[in-house]
């Protein structure tokens, strides 16, 4: 449930407030030659459906900033649904962490095998792509603070790769 921050005049969201279940079918053109669901056709559904979890939480325009930890466990054959599961793990400024499970369903047996996990990052932006603020997430839950807290040691570890590699690129292009 939404609380208002009067200071900020921003709405503070719960975890559970932006939860998405997206539901995709594997068919034949989502396939690699072994008959199974290709990985950049599930990346792309990763992203959307935690593209759809952040902006749930802020219902401003957002892009991805980095995609990480996606594992491919095991194979989704054709015929087999993928549920991808997302949930907000982090707000911070303009930024947020979203955790995307992504699941294989038998469709005759209603079987389900976790077979994936990502975070992505997104941010918040104006219509010139500059960032904006979110609404701070409302923790309720100890396994929630948890989650938070992970998220925010992962996001300084992005933080101080991303500086590391600006400042090897502009070294390279000095020489």
């Amino acid at each position: 449930m939404a609380k208002r921050l009067s200071r900020a005049r921003v709405f503070s969201k719960g975890v559970s407030d932006s939860v998405s279940e997206m539901v995709q079918l594997v068919l034949p053109n989502d396939t690699n030659v072994l008959g199974n669901l290709l990985g950049g056709t599930l990346m792309h559904w990763i992203d959307l459906a935690g593209a759809i979890v952040a902006n749930r939480h802020c219902r401003l325009p957002i892009v991805t900033a980095s995609m990480e930890g996606l594992d491919f466990m095991s194979p989704i054959p054709l015929g087999y649904l993928v549920v991808l599961k997302g949930k907000i793990l982090y707000a911070g400024t303009s930024s947020m962490e979203v955790r995307v499970e992504v699941y294989s369903e038998d469709t005759l047996s209603g079987k389900r095998r976790l077979t994936s996990t990502a975070f992505l990052s997104y941010v918040a932006v104006d219509r010139e792509g500059r960032p904006v603020p979110v609404p701070p997430l409302d923790l309720s839950t100890d396994e929630e603070q948890k989650n938070f807290q992970e998220a925010e040691k992962r996001k300084k570890q992005r933080l101080a790769k991303m500086k590391k590699l600006k400042s090897r690129s502009a070294n390279d292009s000095e020489s």
